[in-house]
């Protein structure tokens, strides 16, 4: 890892560790409340049990916490993860109804917390792009 990957790293690492952990256990109105929203952006999700869904959600971001912060995880992968997972939070925020005003990219007051995360996508990419670009130069 390259120590200017460091600080994004850690930050960011340390806040979906955090976000997964705190999904552990989550069962009932807050896992279907969780599964409804997913279930709007991703309508295949509908197949999953909702209390299977916050399962699988918490092992995921706890997953991905866990490679950003291991210095052992190239940063290529963990961005690569990072990037995915972005991508699947804008997708949210794009295909929530209410989330932008009508015909913008400009979130509403309830949309802010979902277009927030796109700086997930855009740190995940760049993890990637400076490691490829690293392997081009020395290669």
């Amino acid at each position: 890892m390259k120590v200017s990957h460091v600080p994004l790293r850690v930050s960011i690492g340390a806040f979906i560790l955090n976000s997964g952990l705190s999904k552990r256990g989550l069962e009932g109105e807050a896992a279907q409340g969780m599964h409804g929203m997913a279930v709007g952006a991703v309508p295949q999700l509908r197949q999953l049990d909702p209390d299977r869904f916050a399962r699988l959600l918490s092992r995921a971001e706890t997953a991905l916490g866990v490679a950003l912060l291991a210095p052992f995880v190239p940063s290529v992968l963990a961005g690569l993860g990072l990037a995915a997972f972005g991508a699947g939070l804008v997708q949210l925020y794009l295909k929530t109804p209410g989330m932008r005003e009508a015909g913008s990219l400009k979130p509403t007051q309830q949309g802010i917390g979902l277009a927030k995360d796109s700086w997930l996508l855009g740190a995940g990419l760049t993890l990637v792009l400076d490691d490829l670009i690293l392997r081009r130069r020395f290669s």
